[in-house]
């Protein structure tokens, strides 16, 4: 099986789970709020948890944390970080790093101009991002119910 079909068959599992479009929503919303979130490295965990305390739908929810992958978190924190110096209203700073003589310490200090645009940016797009899947994926399911009542 290749790895589209298996894609596929992941993404029609998850478009045929029984649940509440309500429910199905906020599950999605909350795993891409975290998703898109700062909290970088803790998104499973904390869709795991979030999911189990709210009673949210598990599968759904890490769906929606998902969306940040290996091939999306690039894209992702650069837009967001990007957008937090907009609203910061700070100019994008210049960083020079010494490659020849880099260590943990002075890369992350050179970089450290950077943490406060990256936080607020990306909890303000979290925020937003959130919203707006979370309405799409409500009124897909609430369509889709419509027609699966129209087709009997």
């Amino acid at each position: 099986m290749s790895i589209l079909n298996k894609i596929k068959e992941k993404l029609n599992y998850i478009m045929s789970i029984d649940d509440t479009p309500k429910r199905l929503a906020l599950s999605f919303g909350i795993g891409v709020f975290i998703a898109v979130s700062p909290l970088w490295g803790l998104h499973t965990v904390l869709g795991i948890g979030l999911a189990v305390f709210f009673n949210l739908n598990k599968v759904v929810t890490i769906a929606g944390v998902y969306v940040s992958n290996p091939w999306t978190f690039i894209p992702i924190y650069t837009f967001t970080t990007w957008f937090g110096i907009k609203i910061m209203r700070k100019d994008i700073p210049s960083v020079s790093i010494d490659w020849k003589h880099i260590t943990f310490s002075n890369f992350f200090d050179s970089l450290s101009v950077f943490l406060w645009p990256f936080v607020i940016g990306s909890t303000i797009i979290a925020i937003i991002s959130g919203i707006i899947s979370g309405f799409i994926v409500y009124y897909y399911f609430k369509r889709k119910r419509i027609k699966l009542n129209e087709d009997y």
